[in-house]
């Protein structure tokens, strides 16, 4: 017989059991001992002047014309603007997918609302989080919809300052023939903790490129779920870790192949130093029916640290017999070769070092389709390494 465990005061606060590692899933990061404070939904209103000043830390404030604000887990109408007939906003539905993280969120009261992409929308649409607040939680629950044969770019930005913690789920459906690019930034505060579960929803002949990176916050969980309902769908699913100090970011993705001929890629890209950990697991799970399946999942990690660590999992579930499957995982510390060429060429250490860093996370910076947010996020790289 399992002994149930004693609530902690943080699953008291939020009325919830918080996941922990005797959950394999959950095994290297233990939510229930990291939560270890009575983190209280959020009350208290932000100073407008603190919403504005951290609004304007966002890499895309002047990229974008159209920006739905979030404050402190609340929708912002002030704030947000929305310019045009391809796309509108409604209040967000709630998903019927539960997982420690979606019961967490749905506990928290999350706002949200739904963004519908009924036309050829070229636009950044931006999607701003800010959160200004001390050992509270907060809930947000979004849905993006892309009509049949539409085309939208949205860019996801959390920034914040405080100890809070936030937790974000993301519904995604994209139509038959439509595609979305969607880029999420996670820059919480130092000692913020976050939270997200992302649910992709294909139809024949979608297309989605997702990209995240994950650069803030002291400890970092993000879940995704991707469901192939029409053939001939196409998922790319990217990510890059930039941490250091005692930063911890746990990536788990799984892509589910329920039809054929469709194709996933995941990769990820883990730059860790002093004694930051990173962890990726992947799963790809292939339906009995779902033949010519093209799945194919890698995982990356630099470690420039002998005390960063980074973990793998890479997963095939495969029930189908016709398919083109595969995983890769690697990890180690600068190739001193390509050091000592830079080098003796009059390239100073510290320059080669940033040279080769930037060319690693570029492989997932170059996925970004849109020009100015690939260059945002290069300098957020550039930041990152002059500080490193």
């Amino acid at each position: 017989m399992t002994t149930a465990l004693a609530k902690t005061s943080a699953e008291e606060a939020l009325g919830i059991s918080l996941p922990h590692r005797r959950m394999e899933e959950w095994r290297w990061t233990d939510l229930r001992a990291r939560l270890a404070k009575p983190y209280a939904p959020i009350e208290s209103a932000a100073k407008a002047s603190d919403i504005d000043r951290l609004l304007s830390t966002s890499p895309f404030a002047k990229l974008v014309r159209h920006r739905v604000v979030f404050v402190n887990g609340k929708f912002d109408a002030g704030r947000s603007k929305l310019v045009g007939p391809d796309f509108s906003a409604t209040v967000a539905s709630r998903h019927t997918v539960e997982d420690p993280l979606i019961a967490m969120n749905t506990s928290l009261k999350p706002d949200g609302v739904t963004l519908r992409f009924a036309g050829q929308t070229a636009e950044l649409v931006e999607i701003v989080h800010v959160a200004v607040a001390t050992v509270q939680a907060m809930a947000i629950r979004n849905r993006i919809e892309v009509a049949d044969g539409a085309s939208a770019s949205v860019i996801e930005t959390f920034v914040g300052e405080g100890d809070y913690v936030v937790n974000a789920v993301t519904e995604i459906s994209v139509g038959k023939g439509a595609k979305l690019d969607r880029l999420k930034i996670e820059r919480e505060a130092a000692v913020a903790t976050h939270l997200s579960h992302v649910i992709y929803d294909l139809g024949e002949n979608a297309k989605l490129n997702d990209i995240t990176l994950t650069n803030g916050s002291t400890l970092n969980r993000q879940n995704g779920t991707c469901n192939f309902h029409g053939q001939y769908a196409e998922a790319k699913i990217s990510g890059a870790y930039l941490l250091k100090g005692k930063q911890h970011a746990d990536t788990a993705l799984v892509i589910n192949h329920a039809v054929p001929h469709c194709v996933s890629r995941e990769l990820f890209k883990i730059v860790l130093d002093e004694n930051a950990r990173g962890i990726f697991q992947g799963k790809v799970v292939v339906a009995r029916d779902a033949q010519k399946t093209d799945g194919k999942q890698s995982s990356h990690a630099l470690l420039l640290s002998e005390y960063a660590e980074f973990d793998a999992k890479p997963e095939l579930e495969i029930y189908a017999d016709d398919v083109v499957c595969g995983h890769g995982a690697t990890a180690g510390d600068i190739n001193h070769d390509h050091m000592f060429y830079l080098k003796s060429r009059g390239i100073p250490e510290a320059e080669a070092k940033s040279l080769l860093i930037a060319a690693f996370v570029g492989e997932v910076f170059d996925l970004v389709a849109d020009e100015a947010a690939q260059a945002a996020l290069v300098e957020i790289a550039a930041e990152w390494l002059v500080k490193t």
